[in-house]
């Protein structure tokens, strides 16, 4: 069983390299809000679906002062060929041996795997991610019982949420990310304002 992260604990630190080459600590985004998003390999036509929607929120977010940082379960090359291809605005970090997965207690589990499979409308999923130019690919030697995970990281380096999936297409829901990227922005506004005064 893996140590699963509170609300209130201490985000665990990192420190990898992004798709570009650059060097990602989560030391560096100290003083800004990050959400981390855990997804299964680059491959995965859900995960992709799900990074084209974030990529479409991220100016709104980025202009709060939300960072953004997401991880796949897959070698360099293939976080290039497959994900890597929709040019994402925030760092994409590939995590083959799932080290970081480990230190944020992401799950691999066969039977939410199992009753992802077992949804009535999975195949309306499917057709979803595959109608916006993301089809079923399989990733060779990719951990197929991977199950997402997502957390909001506060300024001093606190996870203020922690979201384990229930199942393969069980995300943090967007609304969630809007509100905490938005609460940035009202603190700071107050803060502002405490100091006109």
């Amino acid at each position: 069983m893996t140590n699963l992260l509170m609300t209130g604990d201490k985000a665990p630190l990192f420190q990898s390299i992004n798709q570009h080459g650059d060097p990602v600590s989560l030391d560096q985004f100290r003083g800004r809000r990050v959400l981390l998003s855990f997804f299964r390999n680059a491959a995965c036509a859900m995960c992709n679906l799900r990074v084209h929607q974030m990529i479409q929120r991220y100016p709104d977010w980025r202009r709060q002062g939300l960072q953004v940082i997401a991880f796949f379960e897959s070698p360099e090359a293939n976080l290039h060929k497959y994900v890597g291809a929709q040019q994402a605005p925030f760092s994409l970090i590939a995590d083959p041996n799932a080290d970081i997965y480990s230190l944020y207690g992401v799950e691999s589990s066969e039977s939410k795997t199992e009753a992802t499979l077992a949804l009535p409308n999975v195949h309306e999923l499917a057709d979803e991610a595959a109608a916006a130019g993301f089809p079923l690919t399989p990733e060779e030697g990719a951990n197929f019982h991977r199950i997402p995970a997502e957390f909001l990281i506060d300024e001093e380096g606190i996870v203020r949420t922690a979201y384990y999936g229930k199942l393969i297409t069980d995300h943090l829901p967007f609304e969630w990310v809007d509100r905490f990227a938005a609460s940035s922005t009202n603190e700071a506004l107050m803060k502002s304002e405490n100091r006109k005064r």
